[in-house]
This record gives C-alpha cells, structure tokens and sequence, in this order.
C-alpha cells in the first residue's frame, strides 16, 4: 500500500510523503534541553552547537512572531505549548504546516498519555517521551499518524514491563 494514500486515509491530510526531519528538540523557557532526538549523524560538538544556536534563535523570538526561520541549511519549525518549545529542523523543501501538525500531534499523544502533560512529565518520564516519539517517526520520517495506535502500542508496553517487574519481584 502506498504510505501517501495510507496517511491520507489517516487524520493528517497528506500533501507528500512527510520526510526528511534532521532533528527534535524539547527546550524549555529557560533554554534547557528537556529532549533532543536525531535522524542525521552528527557529531557531539555539531549537536551543541545546533540546540545552542536554535534555542537562542527560538527563545529570542516574540509570541507574535512566525514560527519558521532559516538556520544554516535546515528549515526550523517550532511551536510553543506552555513552558517548552518543540523545535524541528527540517529540509528546505519540506512543508511547514505539515510540520505544525506533526509537532502538534505528539503534543496531543504526550497530553493523552501523561493526563495534561507538563515539563515535569516529561524530566522525570523522558523515556516514555523519547518512546512515543519513536513510535510516531522513524528515521526522520512519520511512521503513525494515529493517535489510538501510538497510544496502544505504548500502553501494550507499560504493561510488559509490568509483567517483567512483578516476575523479578518473586
């Protein structure tokens, strides 16, 4: 089946096939990295530099500012949800409002997971953030659309480990 025509039977209306996400942040106001996520081999000291520089460009910015900007050769996409900032860097050619609506969908699964997720939901949890994440792209590319079956998957393995906790306690 074609993935296009799968995704578009899907919620997300479907321009193109969605690729080619260099890399997620997870920055709060005061520029700590809550989670940062790759799809490019990158070295430790471009990695810095990178959250360095488009978290400085992110926070800078003023509320009613646009919410894509050029940095180097990626295209930064973010949006603000309460104390963090999601923040993608993608392709030059890639859609922006595509973009919005990935972000914006692994906020309302981390909301639908976490009750209300908040910042500490995700310090103290940043394994199950970093799962979810996965099961939605993979290799820089929308792997799920659905939020019913992001959520069963990651629900399905809280109780696997579970299972596995209560097996080592006898």
């Amino acid at each position: 089946m074609d993935f296009a025509k799968y995704l578009a039977g899907r919620c997300i209306p479907v321009l193109h096939v969605f690729k080619n996400i260099n890399y997620v942040l997870l920055v709060s106001r005061q520029g700590k990295t809550r989670l940062a996520k790759w799809f490019q081999t990158m070295s430790p000291k471009e990695k810095s530099k990178i959250v360095k520089d488009v978290s400085q460009l992110v926070l800078s910015r003023r509320a009613k500012m646009c919410n894509f900007l050029e940095y180097k050769d990626t295209k930064v996409i973010y949006r603000r949800y309460a104390s963090l900032y999601f923040i993608t860097g993608v392709t030059p050619g890639e859609n922006e409002l595509l973009t919005l609506e990935v972000i914006h969908r692994y906020v309302e699964i981390l909301d639908q997971y976490f009750g209300n997720v908040c910042e500490l939901d995700l310090i103290f949890n940043f394994q199950r953030a970093y799962f979810i994440l996965d099961e939605l792209l993979i290799a820089g590319e929308m792997q799920e659309s659905s939020k019913k079956s992001v959520l069963r998957v990651v629900t399905q393995q809280d109780l696997l480990e579970q299972e596995e906790v209560n097996e080592e306690k006898k």
